[in-house]
């Protein structure tokens, strides 16, 4: 598929796959798409950065490649690696085979056939259905010096292989990296990339994001899920519920034939929600009920 022409094509597409994108989300992805740069997504956890790749590579028909950063993440772990047991496999057939020529032997182990692609190279590749989309996920875990290393691979779209030389993607992949801001990125890499902070949905949004991904939940459900949600949010937590933790909230009270909030299924449901102890702590006994009746005194008649 080709690419959209339009912010409100943008819009559409991912709408199409359940992801409900705001206009602004939707302009910085259309210049992204249109311009070829990178697009560095930065917000809280859990706010959709790692879904708008999926939903971008499932719209535009595109192979989605993810790199997982993690500390002590380095470039042979993210562009390619050499399949050692099978090299020593190869060159002890042709010692046993007699008369090996090392020259040649050297060139053989260190071909293709003996190479492990990681996503970084995966990308580079050619693809009969167009570049594929490349999400360099939770850039924030990872250390300075992979930091340098992308700025070169993501200016030039080219890796180098001592043992092949360089390779350059034929078409530049459509590139998303995403931080949580656990701490700050180098303005070098900021500057390739078009930038955008993804914020916690307001309450209509986060409603049709709910209707788009559980769409059998019934309204009331749903706004008072979403209502105790947002009012959740306002609360001093250590880590506050991301759009992710309302709809899974959301299943698990459809899982159990929920019809409307309470105190004590919100107080048997909340490790869907709150991921920490001390944030579970400071919801029992009454203040669940104040944040819902709190929740419900901002809801307007459906």
């Amino acid at each position: 598929m080709t690419t959209p022409q339009s912010i409100d094509a943008v819009q559409t597409l991912l709408g199409g796959q359940g992801y409900v994108c705001a206009r602004p989300l939707a302009t910085v992805v259309f210049l992204s798409l249109r311009l070829g740069r990178p697009l560095f997504l930065e917000g809280e956890a859990g706010v959709g950065k790692t879904e708008i790749a999926k939903a971008m590579a499932a719209s535009l028909g595109r192979r989605l490649i993810r790199l997982q950063c993690y500390e002590g993440l380095d470039a042979s772990s993210a562009v390619y690696e050499w399949n050692f047991p099978a090299q020593m496999v190869a060159i002890r057939t042709a010692e046993a085979a007699g008369g090996a020529d090392r020259a040649a032997l050297q060139t053989e182990v260190f071909s293709r056939e003996f190479l492990i692609e990681r996503p970084l190279l995966q990308a580079m590749r050619p693809d009969e259905n167009g570049a594929p989309v490349l999400l360099i996920d939770e850039l924030d875990r990872t250390d300075a010096p992979f930091e340098a290393f992308l700025l070169e691979a993501l200016s030039e779209f080219q890796v180098t292989i001592p043992e092949l030389g360089p390779i350059r993607a034929p078409e530049p992949p459509i590139v998303i990296l995403t931080s949580n801001r656990t701490r700050e990125v180098h303005d070098a890499l900021k500057r390739r990339c078009l930038y955008h902070w993804v914020d916690y949905p307001d309450f209509d949004r986060e409603l049709k994001i709910l209707h788009a991904r559980a769409p059998e939940a019934a309204e009331a459900l749903s706004r008072e899920v979403v209502a105790f949600v947002q009012r959740l949010r306002t609360e001093d937590l250590f880590k506050k519920p991301g759009i992710a933790e309302t709809i899974d909230w959301a299943k698990c009270l459809l899982a159990l034939d929920v019809l409307t909030l309470s105190p004590e299924v919100i107080a048997d449901t909340l490790g869907a929600v709150l991921k920490y102890q001390d944030d579970i702590q400071k919801l029992q006994g009454s203040e669940a009920k104040r944040l819902l009746d709190e929740a419900r005194a901002t809801l307007a008649p459906a």
